[in-house]
């Protein structure tokens, strides 16, 4: 309470749980010195301490085996500093990416990341490695960090120097990012997928115009409707129109080039009673991963993801229950072992979670 202040230091609710697991307090220190020292006074008391921001991925990965304090890292928020000639600024953990991007924005530029959590924060979006459909031009969150700030387990604040999020063992406090203009012109062409064996020929063309897309994304319902492969051009309005209309003709696209996304554009396709599942394989072989996915579940699977760099995730219904989904999971696994890709869990059920070989942090950089 003398860390925080009275009114940021309490009991823990029925809310303030990870995975089903309740903690038992809840500190929201407002600064990083703040943060310092109730990592040492917890360290100091032996408590088991998760960092929590928005709040968006805290079930994601191996349920940890007890929470004792939450630290909830919301206040730490702001850009400290924009440096607009070296394009490169240093953005507080809590803050939430939307309002960092919409800051940014004010002076023409961007943070070249678009997770599909909203409520991200920005040492939420770091430490669970979460990427959207710009990964495909730009790399993972990971990729836009020059160096971090954070505070160890057992309360010491250091800069990560060479190291990256997946180094860190303890709380975020701030990064220094680089950041892109923010483009004056964006332009979706989306073409129908009746097939998964249509996405190897579909990115196949796109990449081979050399049209520089930001994005190729890859929806893929579990319902009978077809599926779309959408790419992301970016750049002065001329130019883009021009690069539209040539992708538009290679694929004999049937729609128009649109400034807005499709609907699914940039959004997870699994909920939270579903088991979400991340797939890594090279490009040409997502195809075959998408058809051993639904031949060992059984059933209809959506998929969705960066269909140019092969990451895409898949949502499992969590009636399968954890034995079932763990031997889909082994299997697929088998099928994609031989061709160099893997399939983690992220995020599912408590009572799945609890059971299942789930991804830890590390797993997901």
């Amino acid at each position: 309470m003398d860390i925080c202040g009275p009114d940021f230091a309490r009991r823990a609710r029925r809310s303030d749980a990870v995975a089903g697991r309740p903690a038992s307090f809840v500190a929201v220190p407002a600064t990083g010195d703040a943060v310092t020292d109730t990592m040492r006074l917890a360290a100091d008391r032996g408590l088991a301490v998760v960092p929590r921001g928005g709040g968006s991925k805290l079930d994601w990965g191996s349920p940890p085996p007890g929470v004792d304090l939450l630290l909830d890292t919301r206040r730490l928020a702001g850009i400290r500093h924009h440096d607009v000639a070296l394009m490169t600024a240093e953005i507080s953990a809590g803050t939430p990416v939307r309002a960092a991007q919409a800051a940014l924005a004010l002076r023409g530029q961007r943070l070249a990341v678009d997770p599909p959590s909203p409520a991200a924060t920005l040492g939420g979006m770091l430490a669970l490695n979460e990427t959207g459909p710009l990964r495909h031009r730009f790399g993972t969150a990971a990729d836009q960090v020059n160096h971090l700030t954070y505070t160890t387990r057992d309360g010491r604040q250091q800069t990560s120097g060479g190291s990256g999020p997946a180094e860190i063992d303890g709380v975020i406090l701030s990064a220094h990012v680089r950041l892109e203009p923010v483009p004056a012109a964006r332009r979706w062409v989306a073409v129908p997928v009746t097939t998964p064996r249509d996405i190897h020929d579909l990115v196949r063309e796109t990449l081979t115009l050399r049209l520089a897309p930001s994005a190729i994304e890859i929806d893929l319902p579990a319902a009978p409707q077809p599926g779309a492969l959408a790419v992301l051009l970016e750049g002065d309005p001329p130019e883009v129109a021009d690069r539209a209309a040539r992708l538009q003709g290679a694929l004999a696209a049937p729609a128009a080039p649109s400034p807005m996304p499709p609907l699914w554009w940039g959004r997870y396709p699994f909920g939270g009673s579903d088991v979400a599942l991340r797939i890594e394989v090279p490009t040409a072989d997502l195809q075959a991963a998408v058809f051993a996915l639904r031949d060992v579940a059984g059933t209809p699977v959506p998929v969705r993801g960066a269909a140019g760099r092969g990451v895409v995730h898949a949502a499992l219904p969590a009636a399968l229950g954890w034995q079932r989904t763990e031997r889909v999971l082994d299997a697929l696994r088998g099928v994609l072992l031989a061709r160099g890709g893997r399939c983690m869990a992220i995020a599912a059920p408590p009572e799945i979670s609890a059971e299942l070989d789930m991804a830890s942090r590390q797993d997901l950089f």
